[in-house]
């Protein structure tokens, strides 16, 4: 093999996952693994009894491409009743390999190389390689801390540069932030003028916190038509490696994202898919519970933060705090980061892998993990300040 043969440029444009590579650190050193977001806990005791019946019942081999016939109608039911739209399970959903493939089958289906898509920043870190995958051009719009808002006439100059779609994550991952449903209205106000898709992201649209409350996208005026709503039940019901996601959206647009979805990952694992129809099917009060459990699990963990006299912004929804580390002369947050699993012995995510501008100043902590994690977290970064004394990064 010649060694003068090239790779594609788009592989030289974005790095490999920070926050998966910080799982890996954590596991060198031994670190609670605040870092990548994935419950420690199990899932609900009656998905796990669906599970082990399905395994030895089947279905074992490959369901329709698009997603089988009954999941597609009890997920149907499920965010038809949320979202407060029509959803009709033959006509409007794909299900994908988790929300990942979701973000990605509809960025190739609604842009073409070349077309421009406005991303926030901070951003969940896949949003730009999508678009470089793609061949898309990022326009990014910043968050402005510290409560990650956005400026209406930035945004209206980004959409004045005419861009095929914008990707919209709310509840916002890294940030915790909860738009409200005026700066959602500005958002679809401008993709209606400029008519642009809208690619929405609502994974964690369940763990939202009072007196905030999630609006998904598709179910203000007009939005429906335009917008491909991503999700997953990773987040739900704590079965990320499950690796089921969906995408809901208009016909038209279903149409171009099966192809996409076939191509790329044929189909979501049949057995998983049978055996999530029973979360499904859960009655409200399960997503009433959840919303008490991470309520819960937000005041335990943000009073460590507190207590290791730690600045943050409080978040709204996620189970993702923003921690402000400036104090700390921090230059390099790769460094700071590395540094803080090696010797505190807890592992977050450098918080320049989120944003677009040169920002160094944040770490991202999750708290999906069992009450006495975030404890013993929080015992650990008790010592944070002393040892940082006199230190740079």
């Amino acid at each position: 093999m010649s060694s003068f043969l090239l790779t594609s440029d788009r592989v030289g444009k974005f790095t490999e996952s920070v926050i998966r590579h910080m799982s890996v650190v954590a596991a060198r050193h031994g670190a609670i693994n605040l870092s990548q977001g994935f419950p420690d806990f199990d899932p609900p005791k009656t998905l796990l009894d669906s599970l082990e019946k399905v395994a030895h019942q089947g279905p074992h081999q490959y369901a329709m491409t698009w997603g089988a016939p009954q999941f597609r109608e009890a997920l149907a039911r499920k965010q038809s009743r949320y979202m407060g739209i029509p959803i009709d399970p033959d006509r409007h959903i794909v299900v994908t390999c988790g929300s990942t493939e979701a973000m990605m089958v509809s960025m190739m289906t609604a842009c073409n190389p070349g077309d421009k898509v406005i991303i926030f920043s901070p951003f969940y870190e896949n949003y730009g390689a999508d678009a470089i995958l793609t061949g898309a051009e990022p326009i990014f719009v910043p968050l402005h801390p510290p409560y990650f808002q956005f400026d209406p006439e930035e945004l209206r100059r980004a959409f004045e540069q005419r861009p095929k779609a914008i990707v919209l994550c709310n509840p916002s991952n890294p940030t915790g932030r909860v738009f409200t449903r005026e700066e959602l209205q500005i958002i679809a106000n401008l993709a209606e003028e400029f008519d642009t898709f809208v690619i929405a992201d609502e994974v964690y649209e369940h763990i939202v916190f009072a007196p905030h409350k999630h609006t998904y996208f598709a179910s203000l005026p007009g939005m429906a038509e335009r917008t491909f709503s991503c999700s997953s039940l990773s987040k739900t019901y704590s079965i990320t490696g499950w690796r089921l996601g969906y995408v809901i959206a208009p016909e038209r647009l279903i149409k171009g994202a099966r192809k996409v979805h076939d191509f790329l990952t044929v189909g979501a694992a049949a057995p998983l898919q049978e055996a999530a129809i029973t979360a499904l099917n859960y009655p409200d009060s399960y997503y009433e519970d959840l919303q008490v459990k991470y309520t819960e699990k937000r005041t335990l963990f943000l009073e460590q933060l507190r207590h290791a006299g730690l600045h943050f912004f409080e978040p709204e929804g996620t189970y993702f705090v923003m921690v402000d580390v400036s104090e700390f002369n921090v230059k390099n947050d790769v460094a700071f980061a590395e540094w803080l699993a090696e010797e505190i012995k807890v592992a977050a995510v450098p918080g320049s892998s989120f944003f677009r501008e040169n920002v160094h100043q944040y770490v991202r902590f999750h708290f999906a993990k069992k009450d006495e994690v975030l404890l013993e977290a929080g015992r650990r970064l008790l010592s944070l300040r002393d040892k940082a004394k006199g230190r740079s990064w």
